[in-house]
């Protein structure tokens, strides 16, 4: 094999594995909600976990980024290990898409599918409309690849020195060896098969040469799961544990199986004469097989987890990411799902302080004020992590919708940590009543009162807007309309309090701390809203002035 072949195979594989990847994240991306909508159907039902795998795999048409999604989600804690185990079987089978697409062999459209995929790409004007463009070219890229491959292993099966390496791979051990090495290196079983079709294509190789290639490629696939689950929780160890326990009893049990009955010869009767349709069947019988036998064993597999990763996780912290993990950034979809969830944790928090923050007013209760500085250092720390997490999702390619929610999430994670300063501020203007310094009478409590019952409704109903993805206009009416009963609420008030200032009622401390009160709460209400409007599906009727919201934006006390 000379130098002008070696580099063609290294090119004709670098745009098969590019084609593959072309193909696969556009898919993901036209398909985008709906992966969120398998994403988030997880249940306890191990059947319809596989089922899951399955779909999602076939779309994103790789199993080590399911299972590494799935790593991701079980480091996260919305997901358990026996919610893993099916998704991570269903993922194997999935995988066998790829090897059916390149068995049918569409290499003499090839050339059409990338010049109207690269037309599509340049000329459509709809994301969608691109997405499908480099589905297809996507799709044309990879038989390109296949085929320089093919080409390029043609003088292989004239060599000696090949005949006698790949006669070598039909000793068991050394051909599961090259197929987990090869496969490791590469990380995707889809493309270990795609060369072993390129090289049936050519000629080089028979389906008895390649059948323990086979079986080793997918152990060889379990690295980038093993890999990911570096650094994370035991349970999501176990999970990459699962996944590699599972391919190597399948690859244990067809191997004894190819030894010992005419399993090869089968295969070949179902498939006369085409090699390439030959390794595609004996990929899909494996994992179909390997699955309908363990799926139903799966506790079995989660013991020998358990076995090899011993002991348990610590409680999840307060100060940490509940629903978000890099892994997930594989799928973006599912990403902006997750994003959403811990955004809404931070603003559920933010609510809990606000309350905290009020309860310590009335009653003078200290207990309250420990559980807002303790709440109010992990909302600073989602914050924080968050809007990183943001900044690295929004340099990837999203859906447009996606694209949307990403850009309002910015400033949304920032109104909600701006009602967690404001609950401070009235808790630290709570601790000087608490420390005897001024008091509130009865009236200005019960005022303080009537406006905590409106902060409250403002905060559930925008929250409702925005986290639920709400266009009910009645609601975004009633959101506008309680903004503007807290803004002359918050004038009378005061106008009320001058006068009580003015007849002796309360002092000039007093006075001051029950002003401060109501600015607090009045920009509690006004990030409540900024929130409930960030998306363009809710339209706002302006209720302040640009100066107005402005100010309440920037300032701080």
């Amino acid at each position: 094999m000379t130098l002008d072949n070696i580099l063609m195979l290294l090119g004709g594989l670098g745009l098969f594995l590019y084609g593959m990847k072309l193909m696969g994240e556009s898919l993901e991306l036209a398909a985008g909600s709906r992966i969120k909508d398998m994403a988030e159907r997880l249940t306890t039902n191990k059947y319809m976990g596989a089922a899951l795998g399955f779909a999602v795999t076939a779309v994103i048409q790789s199993s080590s980024a399911t299972t590494v999604m799935v790593v991701g989600f079980v480091n996260a804690g919305i997901m358990n290990l026996s919610q893993a185990v099916g998704i991570i079987m269903g993922a194997n089978v999935g995988t066998t898409v790829t090897g059916l697409i390149t068995a049918i062999n569409f290499m003499a459209i090839a050339p059409v599918a990338v010049f109207i995929g690269v037309g599509m790409i340049m000329f459509a004007k709809k994301s969608n409309g691109k997405h499908v463009g480099q589905i297809i070219a996507g799709f044309g890229i990879l038989f390109l690849g296949m085929s320089t491959m093919s080409s390029s292993m043609k003088p292989l099966g004239q060599s000696p020195v090949f005949a006698n390496i790949i006669t070598n791979f039909q000793n068991p051990l050394i051909g599961l060896l090259a197929g987990m090495i090869f496969t490791a290196v590469i990380q995707s079983s889809s493309a270990t098969i795609g060369v072993l079709q390129s090289l049936a294509l050519s000629g080089a190789v028979s389906l008895k040469s390649v059948v323990f290639v086979i079986f080793g490629l997918n152990i060889g696939t379990c690295v980038t799961a093993m890999l990911s689950s570096i650094g994370t929780s035991k349970t999501a160890k176990r999970t990459a544990v699962v996944h590699l326990t599972f391919n190597v009893i399948g690859a244990t049990m067809f191997t004894v199986i190819t030894i010992l009955t005419p399993f090869t010869e089968m295969v070949q009767r179902m498939s006369p004469g085409n090699v390439l349709f030959q390794i595609f069947l004996v990929h899909i019988i494996f994992n179909v097989v390997t699955t309908a036998i363990l799926l139903p064993m799966s506790n079995v597999l989660i013991r020998i987890a358990y076995k090899i990763i011993p002991g348990e996780d610590s409680h999840t912290q307060a100060m940490s990411l509940k629903y978000l993990d890099s892994r997930i950034l594989n799928t973006p979809p599912v990403a902006v799902t997750q994003l959403l969830k811990e955004v809404g944790r931070m603003a559920d928090l933010a609510k809990t302080n606000f309350l905290n923050s009020m309860d310590a007013l009335f009653h003078q209760d200290p207990a309250k004020l420990k559980e807002l500085a303790e709440n109010e250092s992990v909302i600073n720390f989602l914050n924080r992590r968050i809007t990183s997490y943001l900044i690295r999702i929004n340099a990837l390619e999203l859906e447009d919708n996606d694209r949307e929610i990403v850009g309002a999430l910015f400033h949304v994670v920032n109104d909600v940590e701006r009602i967690g300063d404001h609950s401070e501020n009235i808790g630290e203007q709570a601790q000087i009543i608490i420390d005897g310094k001024a008091s509130l009478s009865s009236v200005a409590s019960g005022e303080l009162h009537g406006m905590q019952n409106l902060i409250v409704t403002i905060l559930d109903d925008s929250f409702q807007l925005f986290f639920k993805g709400s266009n009910d206009a009645e609601l975004s009416f009633k959101v506008n309309n309680t903004e503007e009963t807290i803004d002359s609420r918050t004038e009378k008030l005061k106008e009320n309090h001058i006068r009580r200032l003015t007849n002796g009622q309360c002092n000039a401390e007093s006075s001051a701390l029950f002003n401060d009160l109501l600015i607090n709460l009045e920009r509690i209400a006004d990030h409540a809203t900024n929130i409930a409007f960030s998306m363009s599906h809710t339209k706002r009727i302006p209720i302040l002035s640009d100066g107005e919201r402005a100010g309440t934006d920037t300032e701080k006390n």
